[in-house]
């Protein structure tokens, strides 16, 4: 291992081990659609690309798919950039502060198939929401439906990256914009939309990108509108699968995701900075907060509308013409459909996917951050995260399916956690680079000068400083490989069910009170496991604070 120079063997390891281990299930599996899209019986060809062109089904998927994605993205922006500009400018309390949050983040708990039925269940003609302001002038389903659902999917992300924009915005340039006599839409450009503008292109960039290639809301509330997802998946899965049509498809989808890390890239000389930031909270302005007060009360109102349906579903008899308390539903659902054997199975895929991603990607962090090796080998864990965070999922299960198909992985959980691994590497991997480069620089070599092993040294320095960001870490993977659907809809076999493939299979007999109680268990679970990391998380930082007095 000369080529990776004087590092530590086991730096040059770790190194190796997760190259070859992110080229067999990243590389390999792209590579494998790749192959099918332009490799034939007689060699190369570009006749499943003409083909594929050449229909008008295809064209008409990808435009629906753009102009409900493109909406999607504008609102949910618009609405995550308010929502975040209302908690830093206006004068809350903290409770009331934390209350908002929760709400607005309130779906990133649950998978988004269930957005879908959750929003007919809302706004249908039985709907809850319909029952209180009336029936609605269009129809749920189809591209009112997928707009509706796709906000309330893309919001919480949306949301997330203004309101970490808006912590590094200085509130007392308000002060100074007033006294050089700014009017109001000069005030608010220069103190609140200028210099969060590259995080506006990020948040639309970031929404599109999900909506365009989530398989969960178009699935469930799509009907006869026919976008690229639903396309991938009907030409895949159909009564004749065409693996050639469907590799070129799934290609199709990674040009949304090529555009945007270009179009990303380029707002970063948007970004605006302080020389200093104030801490000072803001002063209370009575038309303002009442204003704001009461967006996110309307706000509030519509979230938890839509959702209190998933949480009353389960708990009465029948919806909605026995809507009187009962547990006989729960009862039912468990013993007809196999809901614990498959809750089950997806804790396990979670619970695998969490413990095997924290490895893969602290070590991978490593490497790069905390480590002599070549330069290329740190570029090379950036490639491997720079394409897996711009692979779709739906992509990403396809070339499994197309790599791994008559191996022994075929229809077992190990190719369901590795797809989850893959398909959620980027985010730790961040993360983890993030905590070692906050890291002394120092700690290794202290370490090895006191006689120290490089495992000793990892135990009992390294792992205890970034203990917290591991937590983290496990816990955006755990709650992430719960929700899914669209990296594993082609991975599971009839033994290896989870619990959104399962509220999928569902679908087909409508059975939505199974549906939603599955969808109450995702949701407890994820809340739980949420809960009790962070709580974990604050009581070792209170025993390391305690110990260090």
């Amino acid at each position: 291992m000369q080529f990776l120079g004087r590092e530590r063997p086991e730096l040059k390891l770790s190194f190796l081990l997760c190259a070859l281990f992110l080229a067999l299930i990243l590389a390999y599996p792209l590579f494998s659609i790749l192959r099918l899209a332009f490799i034939g019986e007689q060699g190369f060809t570009l006749s499943y690309i003409t083909d594929a062109l050449t229909r008008d089904s295809f064209y008409t998927a990808f435009l629906n798919s753009f102009k409900v994605s493109a909406l999607v993205a504008l609102l949910a922006t618009a609405i995550g950039f308010f929502a975040a500009y209302g908690l830093s400018f206006c004068a809350f309390k903290n409770k009331t502060r934390s209350l908002i949050e929760v709400v607005l983040l309130l779906p990133l708990f649950l998978p988004s198939i269930t957005y879908g039925f959750a929003v007919i269940y809302s706004f249908g003609r039985q709907g809850l929401i319909t029952r209180a302001i009336g029936q609605l002038p269009f129809s749920i389903y189809g591209f009112a439906g997928l707009v509706i659902a796709g906000v309330i999917y893309t919001l919480p992300p949306a949301f997330m990256i203004m309101q970490n924009s808006f912590a590094y915005v200085d509130r007392n340039f308000v002060t100074v914009s007033k006294v050089m006599g700014d009017g109001l839409l000069r005030q608010f450009y220069q103190t609140a939309l200028r210099p969060t503008l590259g995080s506006l292109v990020s948040a639309f960039i970031l929404a599109f990108f999900l909506n365009f290639t989530d398989f969960g809301i178009p699935t469930s509330i799509a009907g006869r509108y026919d976008v690229i997802a639903t396309r991938l998946y009907a030409t895949m899965m159909g009564a004749v699968p065409d693996f050639n049509n469907g590799s070129v498809i799934a290609l199709s989808m990674l040009i949304p995701s090529i555009i945007s890390v270009v179009i990303l890239r380029r707002c970063s000389r948007l970004n605006f900075r302080y020389n200093k930031i104030s801490k000072e909270p803001p002063a209370p302005n009575r038309l303002r907060d009442t204003c704001f007060g009461t967006f996110y009360a309307l706000l509030s109102l519509l979230l938890i509308g839509v959702f209190a349906i998933i949480f009353i579903v389960p708990f009465v008899k029948s919806w909605p013409y026995q809507a009187y308390f009962t547990l006989d539903t729960i009862r039912r659902v468990f013993a007809e459909n196999d809901i614990a054997g498959t809750y089950i199975n997806s804790l396990g895929v979670a619970a695998a996917s969490a413990l095997c991603g924290t490895a893969l990607c602290y070590l991978a962090g490593m490497v790069n951050a905390r480590s002599k090796l070549p330069g290329w080998c740190k570029a090379l864990m950036d490639i491997f995260a720079m394409v897996t965070n711009i692979v779709p999922g739906m992509v990403l299960g396809v070339g499994f399916l197309f790599a791994f198909s008559g191996t022994a992985l075929a229809n077992t959980f190990a190719i369901l956690v590795l797809a989850n691994v893959v398909h959620f590497f980027t985010t730790p991997y961040l993360m983890a680079q993030q905590a070692f480069s906050k890291m002394n620089a120092g700690f290794e070599t202290t370490a090895a000068l006191m006689g120290d092993t490089w495992f000793q040294t990892l135990r009992r320095v390294v792992i205890p400083n970034s203990f917290g960001t591991i937590l983290q870490m496990f816990s955006y993977l755990f709650v992430n490989s719960m929700v899914t659907i669209s990296a594993i809809v082609f991975l599971v076999g009839a033994y290896t069910q989870v619990t959104t493939s399962k509220i999928k299979e569902l679908q087909y007999f409508e059975k939505f009170d199974a549906i939603f109680t599955l969808s109450v268990l995702i949701f407890i679970t994820n809340v739980a496991v949420k809960l009790l990391i962070d709580g974990y998380g604050a009581y070792q930082r209170h025993r390391q604070n305690h110990s260090a007095k």
